[in-house]
Formats: structure tokens, sequence, C-alpha cells
């Protein structure tokens, strides 16, 4: 079979979900072909190959790229002063009250271009590309009306032309009420519903319609017209859900058969059910909680004895989680949460691509599925989680 690239002398985590764990085999071997993955497994197995250019791993571990599920990397401005207030005791829901918090943000991004949100994103784009990550997740959010919405989603789609990357849009036009509409929330509903969700369909400006359902955002009914929209255009939702409060976000998500809910810290029971059957991904941002001082834990047992995916991802954003090391939301994930490394890693590769809807394309070493990869400098893969601050990166691919 003649391939183009040929990794030998590695390991590999595959991921894959027919095999047990992370998926490990010892004495592997991979080969691309056209981008995608044309073969892999044990060396011993493989097929005669020739190969336009050989990798020797020299017993480095080889990895699917790390998929980053949930980030708001798009944005203008700064919030470091917000970090000061709550390190002096204002709270987030204060700060958000006060005409901080998220609008901070809305304010500087609309008055950037789009080459600015485009520089301004590069450099947190580029320690998440340091960390292993072939695939982000953007969402818009920080406009809040309809042209710099889509200008944040332009600008999140240049990022490729930009760097090696795959870059997933969200349209999050439902993140908070912007200040025009704040006596007129059935007005700004309207918007969403009736104007820029139909736009953002028709032009393909993301794959996932997103909404901020909370006590200082939008309510459970507001949440479901967003979503009832999105649906009728053919658009998939997220939902940032029970993060501060339990507004019944998990079952709502679960309702719409959400690719994933995120936050989800005060998810009860019947939502935690819904999710598992609804196949649902619970996406834990371990970042958020650390820098908001968070004390209620997500329900990470409740998960596991439903059966529910969980993805882990670094939520990166001006306010409550400028985090931009998937690698180190994975140690967080385990410090805080408890999650094992075989969860913290299948949650920042296989259920992590799950949560993006593309579990068909990334996430795992299999053949047929896109050859984004990442090799490792490491002895055995836990390093990947226990390591703060470690660049063990010795080698990324986008479609090799």
């Amino acid at each position: 079979m003649r391939v183009d690239r040929l990794f030998t002398e590695v390991r590999l985590a595959t991921m894959a979900s027919h095999r047990p764990g992370l998926g490990i085999v010892e004495d592997g071997l991979l080969a691309t072909r056209g981008g995608r993955i044309a073969w892999v497994g044990e060396r011993r197995d493989a097929p005669a190959l020739e190969a336009r250019e050989t990798i020797r791993g020299e017993g480095r571990w080889l990895t699917p790229g790390l998929v980053d599920c949930h980030t708001h990397l798009v944005w203008a401005g700064d919030r470091a002063h917000e970090f000061e207030r709550r390190l002096e005791g204002a709270t987030y829901a204060e700060i958000a009250r006060e005409g901080g918090g998220i609008l901070s943000t809305v304010r500087a991004t609309r008055a950037a271009p789009r080459e600015e949100l485009v520089r301004a994103a590069l450099p947190r784009l580029d320690a998440l590309l340091a960390d292993g990550v072939t695939t982000v997740e953007v969402k818009s959010g920080y406009g809040l009306e309809p042209a710099t919405e889509y200008r944040q989603l332009a600008a999140a789609r240049a990022l490729e032309a930009e760097r090696s990357v795959r870059v997933e849009t969200t349209f999050l036009g439902a993140h908070t009420l912007p200040p025009e509409f704040a006596s007129d929330r059935e007005a700004y509903l309207r918007l969403l519903c009736e104007e820029m969700i139909p736009r953002v369909a028709r032009d393909r400006l993301a794959a996932a319609v997103d909404a901020f359902c909370e006590t200082i955002a939008f309510t459970p009914e507001e949440t479901r017209r967003v979503f009832e929209a999105a649906r009728a255009h053919g658009l998939p939702v997220k939902l940032h859900a029970d993060q501060l409060s339990d507004t019944g976000g998990a079952a709502l998500a679960a309702a719409f058969r959400a690719l994933s809910a995120d936050h989800l810290e005060y998810a009860n029971a019947e939502g935690v059910t819904a999710m598992a059957r609804a196949g649902t991904v619970a996406v834990l941002l371990p970042g958020a909680f650390y820098c908001l001082r968070e004390k209620q834990l997500p329900p990470v047992e409740s998960f596991r004895r439903a059966g529910v995916p969980i993805a882990v991802a670094t939520d990166c954003n001006p306010g409550t989680s400028p985090l931009v090391s998937l690698l180190l939301a994975a140690n967080m994930a385990a410090t805080l949460f408890r999650l094992t490394v075989t969860e913290c890693l299948l949650g920042v590769t296989r259920n992590a691509a799950r949560a993006l809807g593309l579990a068909d394309e990334r996430g795992t070493l299999e053949i047929g599925k896109r050859a984004d990869l990442a090799l490792w400098s490491i002895e055995r893969p836990a390093e990947l989680v226990y390591m703060m601050g470690a660049r063990p990166l010795a080698g990324r691919w986008v479609g090799a």
C-alpha cells in the first residue's frame, strides 16, 4: 500500500472505543494518506507499506490531536481588573450587574475590526497549539448585535488561514442581554430567533448554537425559544448549563438532544439521567471553577453511573477562565474534580470531538479518521495530566 506518511517506533494511545482504556498499542505503527489515517495498529500486523515520508518516533507516544471543545477565544479588551476585584471580595454576579463581566468585553469587541480580533486571538491560539491541540471550538457572544457577532465568527474562521488548526465556530448570541435591550428582552429574543440565527444558518457562519441559561443571563423559557429557532434552521445546540445555580439546564439541553451541556456544577439527578438518554456530553470547565473559587463540584460520580460521556475544555475567556493550556485544564479536572487519567485524556480527545458532533472525524486513531496527530516526549500517558506547565509536545500534524 502506498501512503503519504508512515509513523514508526511509536507507542499509540488510540482512544478508540473498541479498545479498553486509552486504547494502548505498545509497538505501534500508523500510516496516513490524503490527510486521513490509512492504517493503524500493531507493527507486526501491518501490511506492506511504501511511504513518501517516514517519521521515526523513537519510542514516543502518538495520540490523536487534542480537541478544545469550549472556548471564547476571539475577543478584544482586557479584564484583569475584574480579577483584582474578585480577589477583593466582589462576586461574578455583582460585577456583571454593575456593567462589567461579559458586557465589558462586549464594548471592546464591538469597537474592534476583524483584523484586530484575529491578531489578539493568535497568541492565545498559539498557546493551545503548543499543547497539542489540533481542533478548537470558538464561540461568538461578545457582540450581541448582528454585525459584531458575524465579525467574531469570521475572525474565528480566519484563524485557520493563520495557523495549522481546525476551527469549529459556535453562535452564542444568547450570552447575555445587550445594554440597549435592557428594558426589552422580548425584542432581543426576536432579533436572535428571527434574524441572527437564520443568517448564521443560511451563510454557514457557525456549526452550532449555544446559550447561557442562568439567573444572570437567559431563563429556561427564553433558552427554549433560542433552541427551537436553531432546530428550525437545522443547527444543533449546546448549552452553558447549571453553572451558578440549578436552573434545570442539563435536562433542557437533553430535551433538545444537545451536543453538550457545559459547566454543570449544579446539575440535578433528573438532568444527568436525561443527558445519558440523549447522548449529551458533559463538558467540564475547571478553569472557570478555579478562577471563580467555586465550591459546588459537578456531579462527576452521577455522570459515571449514568454513562454520560465526560469532556474537558479550557473555557478560554477574558473574565472567568483566562486559561490557554488544555493540558493544565486536564490536570485541574483531575485535581479538582477527581477525574481519572483515562477520563481526562478521553475528555480532551474522543469525548471532546463528540461534544462538537465530530466523533466520526476526529478524536481517535482509527482508519478513515482525519490524520490530526500529536507526538509526545513522555514515558507514559499519565504525564500529560500529571505535569503542570510542561511542554512535552514533540510534533503536531493537522491532516498529516
